[in-house]
């Protein structure tokens, strides 16, 4: 008999969604006989179930001196696995109608895998082969490196991407966070299959993993798939970095770039995901930045300026740091205007926090869509890992609504008046700007 534990702590989450197939989702907690903990949510109507991986670390663990070794890494675990080349890799999955994707972002590397219930044994041995024996064959690794290489040079000629980078180097400097996921030009071209054998060892261990499932599988046959899945795993990986604190003064850089529009990123060092604030500053931020039309940020510099198509900002919160930054393009000509009205939004803010009636409407926004996200088994697999990384409790989706509803006015401005310090709202800016004099 498989031995299973139960959490008992296990909620039985309703949520109330739009398709009547899906009336409720019950999370539960399983942990596997080789002790690898999952959420499951059993969906049997459809027969395939979802399955999310993130492996904490992600990027973060790249050696300085070898930047772009875990995206690389990721970006080969399909090219072939076991006795399998490249191509035997990729027919065998499509013989079984699964799907498989891996990346790598700055916290984690992230596999997601759909298998239809008459093959999953098939498809999950399949994903256990790419996990634990990938290949990393000569050809697959220049084919993959010269993918890479080919986003690495289309990302210098784009300015979105330009900002990103610098803004990321102000903010965390050396950081693994100031550093780029992809790696430069330089670092990748050098990379060698030693290199990738590394960073594999590194970033994919049991000691980092979390996992939901969601399908047509029960609680004693995930356990079973788990330990096949990732039981030849290391049990340990590299040790995960240091956290950082942004470090972001107030102040503007330029970096000059042809073209009509200017990109301009904006931010301020953040809270962290577990602050007892954190909700309480979502919450308020989608009244000052959120991407609709109705924040303030979209009224005063779209709505009541035209300056721009879209602007937005947000708290961003990773595993080893955390800002709040929001970007924008503009015309050159009113990069200067667009900069001072963002200042004086980012005071306003902090100084006079929200109204009674932006807080309602925000409140019945943010709990009547909700139920929203959690539709097909990938979403709901997808938001269940990220609650795991984010240190969220299993029964999240049953309180968090009323955790939104409880939130009082002078509680959202005392956390306004936390969150936002126009002394340290710093901008990075792309392009030709102009009217930056002073600012």
């Amino acid at each position: 008999m498989i031995a299973l534990r139960r959490i008992a702590a296990i909620a039985a989450v309703a949520l109330t969604l739009a398709a009547p197939a899906r009336a409720e989702i019950v999370i539960e907690e399983v942990v596997s006989p080789g002790g690898i903990r999952a959420w499951l949510v059993e969906a049997p109507d459809i027969p395939f179930v979802a399955l999310e991986l993130r492996f904490l670390g992600g990027a973060s663990l790249d050696d300085p001196a070898r930047l772009g070794a875990v995206n690389l890494m990721a970006g080969l675990l399909e090219e072939g696995a076991g006795q399998m080349t490249a191509q035997d890799f990729a027919t065998a999955r499509d013989a079984l109608a699964a799907g498989m994707r891996f990346s790598a972002g700055d916290d984690a590397v992230s596999v997601s895998a759909r298998m239809l219930t008459e093959n999953r044994d098939a498809a999950a041995e399949l994903l256990r082969k790419a996990l634990v024996e990938p290949r990393f064959d000569a050809d697959a690794l220049e084919r993959v490196r010269g993918q890479v290489l080919a986003g690495l040079r289309a990302d210098q000629r784009d300015p979105q991407a330009i900002a990103g980078q610098l803004f990321d180097r102000i903010a965390f400097g050396d950081h693994p966070y100031g550093l780029p996921d992809d790696g430069t030009e330089v670092s990748v071209a050098a990379l060698t299959r030693d290199d990738i054998v590394a960073a594999h060892r590194a970033a994919l261990a049991r000691d980092r993993v979390f996992v939901a499932a969601v399908g047509d599988i029960d609680a004693a046959a995930l356990g079973v798939l788990l330990d096949r899945l990732l039981g030849d795993l290391p049990e340990t990986g590299a040790p995960l970095p240091e956290r950082a604190t942004a470090a972001l003064a107030g102040g503007i850089t330029v970096e000059r770039f042809e073209g009509p529009q200017a990109v301009v990123i904006f931010g301020q060092p953040g809270i962290p995901r577990n602050d007892p604030d954190f909700l309480t500053a979502v919450v308020v931020n989608e009244v000052f930045g959120g991407g609709g039309l109705t924040s303030r940020l979209m009224r005063e510099v779209r709505e009541r300026r035209g300056l721009t198509y879209g602007v937005y900002a947000a708290p961003s919160s990773g595993a080893f740091g955390e800002t709040l930054t929001g970007r924008l393009a503009t015309a050159n000509a009113t990069v200067g205007e667009a900069v001072a009205v963002l200042r004086d939004e980012w005071r306003r803010i902090a100084e006079d926090g929200l109204t009674a009636e932006e807080l309602d409407t925000i409140k019945a926004y943010m709990t009547g869509s909700y139920a929203l996200r959690f539709d097909g088994n990938a979403n709901i697999a997808r938001i269940l890992v990220g609650m795991q990384m984010q240190g969220l409790p299993i029964d999240y989706p049953l309180t968090r609504n009323d955790q939104v509803r409880a939130i009082t006015l002078d509680e959202a401005n005392r956390v306004a008046r936390r969150l936002y310090d126009p002394a340290s709202l710093t901008f990075v800016v792309v392009g030709q700007p102009e009217g930056l004099e002073g600012q």
